[in-house]
């Protein structure tokens, strides 16, 4: 699961990037939230978690701003501000959920996994002979299990939660290998190897632009 935290408070920032470490969540996260921009178009996240109260503008603007561009992900509130007005206020903005500072580090983590799953109506996917259980991580043709690499199956997910849309490969890239710089070769080793496994002419290719899983 990768996070993407919007939060000024230092010492707060740190600590969920410290507990979420634990829980092998991956965080990325925004002290400043005006490169935002720089960071929606260069990841995929599973959950945007956004405070209210920032430096140069307020979460419930960037709300506004994530849902206007047709950013779908689930967005978490967590904010001191702690009345009704202005729950109401977030979540006709956008927000899926809403968290009041201080808040226990567990129960901040529960509500992770379950805005997580909500991207993906159907946690067992059928494509073709070839059933694919993403939250077991397993691939099953009949009885046989099929084995693929991590960065595979990070393709493969990717690929899902995309299902029916052009994913570009810049976004591919920066998905499984955030960190490092890797070519547009590499990307189609690892297609290659989902081709073998699954229905053919299931991933199609669009050139100079990326990959659809149809």
């Amino acid at each position: 699961m990768r996070i993407l935290l919007i939060e000024d408070d230092k010492v707060l920032g740190e600590t969920l990037k410290d507990y979420l470490s634990i829980e092998n969540i991956e965080l990325i996260w925004l002290w400043d939230e005006r490169e935002l921009p720089k960071v929606i178009g260069k990841y995929e996240f599973d959950v945007i978690v956004v405070d209210l109260i920032l430096r140069y503008t307020s979460g419930e603007k960037i709300i506004t701003t994530l849902r206007k561009v047709g950013i779908k992900t689930p967005i978490l509130v967590i904010t001191a501000k702690s009345s009704i007005k202005d729950k109401e206020n977030c979540f006709i903005r956008g927000a899926d959920d809403y968290l009041t500072k201080p808040f226990d580090f567990k129960e901040f983590v529960l509500r992770l996994k379950a805005l997580s799953k909500r991207k993906h109506i159907e946690s067992i996917i059928t494509i073709g002979d070839i059933t694919i259980n993403l939250d077991g991580k397993t691939i099953h043709k009949g009885n046989e299990e099929i084995r693929i690499s991590k960065n595979a199956w990070e393709l493969l997910s990717l690929l899902i939660k995309k299902k029916g849309e052009i994913v570009d490969t810049e976004t591919i890239m920066n998905y499984i290998w955030p960190d490092k710089e890797v070519g547009e070769e590499i990307v189609r080793a690892y297609i290659k190897e989902l081709r073998k496994i699954l229905p053919s002419d299931c991933i199609k290719t669009y050139p100079g632009r990326g990959y659809r899983l149809l």
